[in-house]
């Protein structure tokens, strides 16, 4: 994108300016500025800061700005907006995503059969739950598979969940848990699908795997 006058630099000079925390410039394909947005401290009067900018612009860029392309939003918190945009993010992510707390397997009594549990969390509530296969890769997957299904079934007991299937495959020269789950809410079901690369475990990917199949299918209902 042309950038003839310098697009950072402009920002630069703006966060400059007193009681400016945060500048952005838009510009055009063409180089051109189509809106300025910035974030100042509260004591800031808004059309001091508009004007502000307009004269630094022009003194040091030579920059002439309509002050109608300008936005000013104003904070008590004298953080960075990107900041605070972040730590928005991730409390939202916090309250939304279903969290996975533990994995555990352990030979069964019988022989050539493995039991795994799994344990998730959802908004301060557990749920465990156990499922038994025999001794192989993909039994032990649909296992895992099964038991995160039923783990998050009982976290949202206004919603059925349940595993379709679980399977590996193989792509970009990597493998992968690919797994199929049935959401059931109210009188609408869904088919979700999920993935996840097998770096540790076949098992810790089928649990990461249902997570990515149904997290925004849980959060659409909170």
């Amino acid at each position: 994108m042309p950038d003839p006058w310098g697009v950072k630099r402009a920002e630069n000079l703006i966060t400059s300016l007193t009681g400016v925390l945060s500048a952005r410039v838009v510009v055009t394909p063409l180089g051109e500025v189509s809106e300025i947005h910035v974030l100042t401290t509260s004591d800031q009067q808004a059309k001091q800061v508009v004007r502000n900018i307009e004269s630094a612009l022009m003194a040091q860029l030579g920059l002439k700005i309509d002050h109608r392309k300008i936005s000013v939003a104003q904070t008590a918190d004298v953080r960075p907006i990107e900041e605070m945009q972040d730590e928005a993010v991730r409390t939202r992510a916090k309250k939304r995503v279903v969290i996975f707390q533990g994995l555990e397997v352990r030979p069964s009594e019988r022989p050539q059969r493995v039991i795994v549990r799994v344990k998730l969390s959802f908004e301060g509530r557990e749920a465990e739950a156990e499922e038994q296969g025999t001794d192989t890769v993909r039994n032990r997957v649909e296992a895992a598979a099964r038991a995160a299904s039923s783990c998050l079934d009982q976290l949202m007991p206004d919603n059925s969940i349940a595993l379709e299937g679980a399977t590996i495959i193989e792509a970009f020269d990597r493998k992968f848990v690919l797994v199929a789950v049935h959401g059931l809410g109210g009188r609408e079901a869904q088919l979700l699908t999920g993935t996840c690369e097998i770096r540790e475990s076949t098992e810790r990917s089928a649990v990461l795997a249902v997570l990515d199949a149904t997290n925004r299918w849980t959060d659409a209902r909170r």
